[in-house]
């Protein structure tokens, strides 16, 4: 299905490019930070292309779950994943990290979601619009606000 809406946040992250690249790769990691309920991570352990995460974002109440599946992992710090969530939405996000200097990196994101087709598409679409655009922003700020405590933590220590 193509993209109907892409969103591309950036941010300086005043971290080091592992610890971004640390908590980006570890999906049994991402609801401290992200606003995200991780139900599974299958299979365990260290990214790897086809992992995949099951989980719940939204009031505890309402269960609006989805599915994260790593579809390319690169060393030099870019991956892709495939995102399934509730309604018939899908994202392709294709994120990199590029180190500025030994503590601080560039990250950017690249969310392209796709609706389905006819009507009920075109609904979500509107409905969501303004979703589409500051829920990459907000997870980017979760992921810069979380890389920016544990590095701090690392100094201090």
């Amino acid at each position: 299905m193509p993209a109907t809406f892409t969103a591309c946040p950036t941010a300086l992250v005043e971290a080091p490019i592992e610890i971004v690249w640390g908590l980006l790769t570890n999906f049994a990691g991402w609801g401290t930070f992200y606003d995200i309920r991780v139900l599974s991570v299958e299979p365990p352990g260290p990214a790897a292309v086809g992992q995949r995460m099951r989980g719940e974002s939204g009031p505890r109440w309402l269960h609006l779950g989805g599915w994260f599946e790593f579809t390319r992992i690169e060393q030099h710090r870019k991956l892709e994943l495939d995102i399934g969530l509730s309604l018939g939405i899908t994202v392709h996000e294709d994120l990199d990290c590029l180190a500025v200097d030994v503590a601080r990196c560039r990250v950017n994101y690249h969310c392209h979601f796709g609706f389905p087709a006819g009507w009920r598409g075109a609904v979500l679409r509107r409905v969501l619009s303004r979703g589409l655009t500051t829920g990459p922003a907000d997870s980017l700020s979760r992921l810069k606000r979380a890389a920016e405590k544990k590095y701090a933590e690392q100094i201090i220590t």
